[in-house]
C-alpha cells in the first residue's frame, strides 16, 4: 500500500507538470486554432531566468519569480512578434510559424548560452525527503502538486469569475462576434499568451527544483507529452487537458515503476500506444468541445 501511495504521488507530481503545460497548448489553441510548438522554448526560457538570476547572486525565491517572469515575457514577445501577423492564415502556416519559432530559439540557446546542460543550485532543503508509515517522499514532488493544484484552481477563478477571463471564453467560442461587441480582440489574444506562459514558467520551476539543472531541450520532452496530452483531452477542451495531462503522467510513472527491466526502454512507446488506444474508443478526445474540429 505505501508503495502505490508513495507512486501516487509521483505520477500526481509528474501529470501535474504536463496538465499545466497541456492547458497552456489549449488555452492558445481554444482562441486563436495554433498549436504552438515553441511552448516547450518557453519554458526552457524561464528555466535559463532562474539560471541566469542565480549567476548575479539572487536569492532563490527572487530566482523563481524572475523565472516566472521570463516566461511571461517570451510567451507575450511571441505573440507580437511572430504569431500576431499570423493570426487568421491557414493552419499549415501557423504550425509552420511554430515550428521555425522553436528552432529559431533552440539555436539561439544552443550558441548564446551552452549547448550543455548548465548546473542550478538550490538550497539542499529543497530535495530532502519525509517519512509518513514506511513511505518515503519527496520534498519536492510534494510542493510540486501543491503548487500545480493552486495554479490551476486560481486559472478556473479567472476564467470563470473575471472580466478577462469570461471575454476569453467568449473568444475561443467566436472572437469574430468578440470584435463586433467592442472588445479589444488582441489584448485578449495577448492575456491568453501571458497566462500560457506563467503556467509554463510554473512547469519550468518545478522541473529545474526536481532536476537541478537547464538545457536547450530542457523544454522539448515534457512538452511533446503534453502535447499528446491535449489530444487526447480533446484539443481546445481546457478540463480536457488538465485531464490528458494527469492520466499520460500517471501512465508514465506507473509503467516506470512496475515494468521489468528488460521492458523499461519500451515505456514512451507504451505510454503512446495507451493513448492511441483511448483515441481509438474516443476519437475526439475525452472531453471533446461543442465545437471540436478533428481537422
Amino acid at each position: 500500500m505505501d508503495v502505490i501511495f508513495q507512486q501516487l504521488i509521483n505520477a500526481l507530481s509528474l501529470g501535474g507538470i504536463y496538465a499545466m503545460l497541456a492547458l497552456g497548448l489549449a488555452i492558445v489553441f481554444s482562441i486563436v486554432r495554433l498549436i504552438n510548438f515553441a511552448h516547450g522554448e518557453i519554458m526552457t526560457f524561464g528555466g535559463y531566468g532562474i539560471f541566469l538570476a542565480m549567476s548575479f547572486g539572487l536569492p532563490s525565491v527572487a530566482a523563481l519569480t524572475v523565472g516566472l517572469g521570463a516566461s511571461v515575457f517570451m510567451a507575450m514577445a511571441m505573440e507580437r512578434t511572430a504569431f500576431r501577423v499570423m493570426r487568421g492564415a491557414d493552419v499549415v502556416a501557423l504550425l509552420i510559424t511554430s515550428f521555425a519559432v522553436s528552432e529559431i530559439l533552440k539555436v539561439l540557446f544552443q550558441n548564446g548560452i551552452s549547448a550543455r546542460p548548465v548546473p542550478i543550485s538550490f538550497p539542499a532543503s529543497w530535495s530532502g525527503t519525509y517519512q509518513i508509515g514506511q513511505a518515503t517522499f519527496g520534498v519536492a514532488p510534494t510542493v510540486s502538486i501543491i503548487v500545480t493544484l493552486s495554479a490551476l484552481a486560481g486559472l478556473t477563478f479567472i476564467l470563470r469569475r473575471t472580466t478577462i477571463g469570461m471575454a476569453m471564453r467568449a473568444a475561443a467560442e467566436d472572437i469574430e462576434m468578440l470584435k463586433l461587441l467592442g472588445i479589444k480582440a488582441n489584448r485578449v489574444v495577448a492575456v491568453a499568451f501571458a497566462l500560457s506562459g506563467l503556467l509554463a514558467g510554473i512547469a519550468a520551476v518545478i522541473w529545474t527544483a526536481q532536476r537541478g539543472s537547464v538545457d536547450p531541450l530542457m523544454g522539448f520532452f515534457p512538452v511533446l507529452k503534453a502535447f499528446i496530452a491535449t489530444v487526447l483531452g480533446g484539443l481546445g477542451s481546457l478540463g480536457g487537458a488538465v485531464l490528458g495531462g494527469f492520466i499520460v503522467g500517471a501512465l508514465e510513472v506507473l509503467l516506470q515503476a512496475f515494468l521489468p527491466n528488460h521492458l523499461a526502454p519500451y515505456r514512451d512507446a507504451m505510454v503512446l500506444a495507451s493513448v492511441i488506444l483511448l483515441l481509438l474508443l474516443r476519437p475526439d478526445g475525452l472531453l471533446p468541445t461543442a465545437n471540436a474540429n478533428r481537422s
